[in-house]
């Protein structure tokens, strides 16, 4: 399956993408964690330490790359390149692995602007819509804050979309536009996971706004995250309450995935 986390800027995308990675590769599955993010940090979320994961270099800066298979110089606009350069073999050749988990960074593809049509967003762009997955293959996809990523088309070819939400109106809007945008790409699997919950009014502010057959899970606020933060450790492992919660979801998602 691949899943797409999306949400608000500062709701914990990064934190739950990297704690879902950790969820699926302890139950045996392969997990390609992908940095969508242009301020990546899925990296240092899995627990990576920092030296390691600033070196890894951005599929979107691999000049090279990018000249080879879109056949455009990095950075041009205006000139002819491939639409449907090769990509099958970048996440083998690329990621970096860590604790099981295999990661890769996209990087941005700001520089033309928003829906800028340049060699590196076609690159970027097949790639993340052409991941071939096999049986026991998950891909947990970091996506960049807001809702711009769903606007470009960049998440197309995903499962479900998970918003992270917390407890507070503008949060929840976002959901609603994340919603609406994945209808326009044929993206219909659209759910919630509450985050920085503390008491069940929280889950049911939640619940009123994005409906209870959307919500799959709650993670309550554990400063034990906070401090992982700081340390540059893993929350996953640093927190039981995450811990629980998270695979809690896991399991719901993977039933889900059956079910359809």
């Amino acid at each position: 399956m691949k899943i797409a986390i999306t949400g608000k800027g500062g709701v914990g995308k990064s934190t739950i993408s990297a704690a879902l990675c950790r969820s699926f590769a302890e139950k045996g599955y392969n997990v390609l964690a992908v940095d969508a993010d242009p301020d990546a940090n899925l990296a240092l979320a899995l627990g990576m330490p920092a030296k390691e994961a600033s070196e890894i270099i951005p599929i979107s800066e691999l000049k090279d790359l990018v000249e080879e298979r879109t056949g455009a110089k990095i950075g041009t606009f205006g000139t002819t390149f491939k639409m449907n350069p090769k990509v099958d073999d970048i996440p083998e050749r690329y990621a970096r692995e860590f604790d099981g988990i295999k990661v890769l960074v996209m990087g941005s593809v700001d520089i033309g602007g928003s829906g800028c049509v340049c060699a590196e967003h076609v690159l970027l762009k097949r790639l993340m819509s052409h991941l071939i997955l096999k049986e026991k293959d998950v891909v947990i996809m970091d996506m960049e804050a807001g809702i711009e990523h769903l606007g470009r088309g960049t998440a197309s070819a995903v499962d479900a979309f998970i918003a992270v939400v917390e407890p507070g109106e503008r949060s929840v809007q976002t959901f609603d536009r994340v919603q609406k945008l994945s209808a326009d790409l044929g993206v219909n699997n659209v759910m919630v996971i509450g985050n920085k919950i503390t008491d069940k009014d929280d889950e049911q502010f939640i619940i009123n706004h994005v409906g209870e057959d959307k919500c799959i899970g709650f993670i309550y606020y554990d400063k034990k995250i906070s401090i992982s933060d700081r340390e540059n450790t893993s929350s996953y492992k640093a927190s039981d309450e995450l811990k629980k919660g998270i695979q809690e979801i896991t399991e719901k998602l993977i039933k889900s995935v059956k079910k359809s």
